[in-house]
């Protein structure tokens, strides 16, 4: 490889800093025991790691879930998979529904599950469409609908009707898409014998066992159970040779391997192939779980190992993190659809080793050939597939440095081994970045909505090129000294010297400021005459210090803490803008109302009904309602009283009862619509607990007033006496309802003239009543 030019290198660091995660490949291992996965394994549904194990489904009903593996293989080299799968712990009369293992066009933009229940999360079922370009499915059905033609399926078993079942089977389905394919291809019925299932001695279930049962993971028990999946290249014709067999132990201590299927898949398949599991309970349940999980490809022996490059004098500069970036195509990558995977590093050529050990450890790069420390410097292999850094000690400036490197591709194939020789360079100083007209280089600058700022990088040494970055990323073009920024970010530049090396800035923010939002849907209102309103106490965070605010109309303006005291009503514009800027933001409107007249607040009140108010116009009673009237300002639109005892009301003209003796403070406040307040304050004296009226007179003989009769309120009891002018006693009642006296004696009417009358009571406060005088019976 020929030395890197000054726009290689620039190229090469950029593409470091931008490119994503090195590719992740083949064997794909993941064992589901350890609290993450890698990054390519997508959960969906109520697939979730739990104890050790990814957890398809719970043991509840209608759980569905599945797990995909985001990397396609090239479909040409075929594949092969194994899996421990764990169903057990079910809840109901029959054990449900099962686990499907699935392969997908891995050029699909986007990826759905199928229909689940009976579908298992692959084939379509009624209206749920099934698994997006699907290739091939097996089937682990517990219940017996996966292998059945019913819930729109496309065959099954010839010999079970579609709306029976055909429970503890393993199904092969073949390609679909939405409503259409997923055909049954071939099953086997693991628990029957005949055409579709097995000899009695080869028989086995779905599921390790019912309600109660727990997870079987040693081999040698009951109830284990892992699959082994492969699909060879078929030479005769399109797809693959499918061999499907799983170890099952039936009896303790004897694990034993069983073949489900060993046959033709004449399928095509697409170009590129990924895999995944779904899960699913209906009606019944069960646990559905996966672990340990190893994909690779079936035809290994076509793989070749990859070709590196030796790479001569990259340039690096001392003191400084040099990157660097291995492409695909600067080396030999032979399989298909080959990405280079990592990259490992050796001092020499004879400490290079692969991996040894099982299939997935000889696929990894390991951690500590992936960095090494010499006199020289520190190389260390990124996560971006080939990229790299060194970073040179300042001692060896002028000097060469070489190390050996292995590629390992996505397939877990190793080069053999090159060399990479760089030179030693002095670092420059820091560049500065600098805005138009200023001597000094900035850390931020901020811009009115609209502008734009010329930047400009200086250094203390000579550039034959530079390279500007916005947010880390480069700025395609943009090579010169100078560039104009109208975009917030953060912007950088690089300086590269005469040997190549870059002089790195420090980062300068470019930023359009945001302004403190204003809204003002109500006025703002000064509601006693002459007064000032304060227009910044009703600014959401009001800082004079970094913002500007002007208030104009078009006669006035106020600016900042001048609008502490506005006195003039009217429609104002309020903008604001940041203190080192010119640029104020769009008026927003505000108005400012100040009343002209001050709000006057007053009632009155009498007992309803009558004119009595106060002590003087007869007193109050406890229970007497007293109706307040509203005499305030017209203008208000808002009443609120408070009876002093507790009670209130919205009314305009309430009627309250006190219904105790005291004196209450009420208070009116109203209100205008601009929410100005006032108040009135007034007091209701209730002084009577009882009132006692006695006729000075009577006419028996006449149609109205025939009888004497006091009238009286407030009273628990009464005892009313009637004497002649001579003392005798010639009426008495203490009944609170009588009718009085009817001017009788035995039944025979008295003479016309004075009467005297003793009346006493006990008032419902307890207070004691006593009165007596003459009265006149008129005939």
């Amino acid at each position: 490889m020929k030395r890197k030019n000054l726009v290689g290198f620039v190229i090469f660091w950029l593409m470091l800093m931008s490119s994503a995660s090195g590719q992740i490949g083949f064997p794909y291992c993941e064992t589901f025991q350890t609290p993450n996965t890698l990054s390519e394994t997508i959960f969906g549904g109520d697939a979730r790691l739990t104890e050790g194990v990814l957890r398809l489904t719970s043991n509840q009903l209608n759980q569905r879930g599945y797990v995909y593996i985001n990397v396609p293989f090239p479909s040409s080299y075929g594949l092969k998979v194994e899996f421990e799968y764990f169903s057990y712990g079910g809840v109901g009369q029959f054990l449900a529904d099962g686990l499907t293992m699935f392969l997908f066009d891995g050029d699909s933009p986007n990826f759905s599950p199928g229909g689940f229940g009976g579908s298992l999360g692959y084939a379509q079922r009624n209206g749920e469409l099934g698994l997006s370009n699907a290739y091939l499915g097996v089937g682990f059905d517990e219940f017996g609908n996966f292998g059945v033609a019913n819930e729109g399926k496309n065959g099954g078993f010839s010999s079970v009707p579609p709306d029976s079942r055909a429970p503890d089977a393993i199904v092969l389905r073949g390609p679909g898409n939405g409503t259409t394919g997923y055909p049954f291809v071939v099953g086997r019925r693991t628990m029957e014998t005949g055409t579709d299932g097995f000899n009695p001695g080869a028989q086995f279930p779905i599921s390790s066992g019912g309600a109660g049962t727990s997870r079987v993971t040693d081999p040698n028990q009951i109830g284990y159970r892992k699959v082994f999946l492969e699909l060879q290249p078929n030479d005769a014709g399109p797809g693959y040779f499918l061999t499907l067999r799983m170890m099952v132990t039936t009896q303790v201590n004897q694990p034993r391997m069983v073949t489900v299927f060993d046959r033709p898949y004449y399928f095509p398949a697409p170009k590129n192939l990924k895999i995944g599991f779904t899960g699913s309970t209906g009606g019944f349940s069960n646990f559905h779980e996966i672990r340990n999980l190893i994909v690779e490809v079936s035809n290994e022996d076509a793989l070749e190992n990859p070709d590196g490059v030796d790479i001569l004098d990259f340039t690096s500069c001392a003191g400084r993190e040099n990157q660097f970036f291995i492409e695909d195509e600067d080396v030999t990558l032979p399989n298909e659809n080959s990405t280079i995977r990592c990259l490992q590093f050796f001092r020499t050529k004879e400490d290079i080793t692969k991996n040894e050990g099982d299939i997935c450890t000889q696929a990894r790069c390991l951690e500590q050939n992936r960095f090494l420390v010499l006199p020289e410097g520190v190389f260390r292999a990124s996560d971006n597939a080939g990229g790299f850094t060194f970073t040179p000690n300042e001692e060896f400036i002028g000097q060469k440095v070489q190390v050996y490197y292995t590629i390992t591709d996505n397939f877990g194939k190793t080069s053999d081994g090159n060399s990479i020789t760089l030179d030693i360079f002095e670092s420059p100083e820091p560049i500065g970045i600098f805005v138009d007209g200023s001597a000094d280089s900035e850390d931020s600058v901020e811009l009115c909505p609209g502008e734009s700022i010329l930047l400009q990088g200086k250094g203390e040494e000579e550039y034959v090129g530079y390279q500007w970055l916005k947010d880390g990323k480069e700025l395609v073009g943009q090579v010169s000294d100078s560039y104009i920024a109208n975009e917030e970010g953060e912007y950088e530049v690089m300086g590269f010297n005469l040997k190549g090396c870059p002089a790195f800035s420090k980062k300068l923010v470019v930023s359009f400021p945001e302004l403190p939002e204003l809204s003002f849907p109500e006025p703002l209102v000064g509601c006693e005459p002459g007064q000032s309103v304060d227009v910044t106490s009703f600014i959401p965070g009001f800082d004079s210090e970094r913002y500007d605010y002007l208030l104009s109309s078009e006669n006035l303006s106020f600016l900042n803490e001048e609008m502490s005291e506005v006195n003039q009503s009217g429609i104002y514009g309020l903008q604001v803008k940041t203190k080192n800027l010119d640029c104020y933001s769009d008026p927003v409107p505000l108005e400012v109302f100040i009343q002209d007249q001050e709000l006057s607040a007053d009632f009155d009140f009498v007992v309803e009904g009558t004119d009595i108010k106060d002590e003087a116009t007869g007193g109050i009673f406890p229970d007497d309602p007293i109706a307040f009237t509203d005499l305030s300002d017209p203008r208000a639109v808002e009443w609120t009283w408070d009876f002093g005892d507790g009670d209130s009301s919205s009314d305009q003209n309430p009627i309250h009862v006190f219904g105790k003796k005291g004196a209450f403070a009420v208070t009116l406040t109203i209100a205008d619509q601009w929410g100005c307040l006032q108040s009135v304050t007034k007091t209701v004296e209730i002084t009577r607990s009882f009132r006692v009226m006695i006729p000075t007179g009577f006419t028996p003989n006449e149609g109205q007033n025939q009888t004497f009769l006091p009238k009286w309120k407030g009273l628990a009891s009464i005892e009313l006496m009637v004497f002649n002018i001579w003392g005798e006693l010639i009426f008495s009642t203490s009944d609170l309802n009588t009718e009085g006296w009817d001017g009788t004696l035995e039944g025979k009417l008295l003479d016309a003239g004075v009467y005297v009358y003793r009346f006493s009571g006990v008032a419902t406060d307890g207070e004691k009543v006593s009165e007596s005088g003459k009265f006149r019976l008129i005939r």
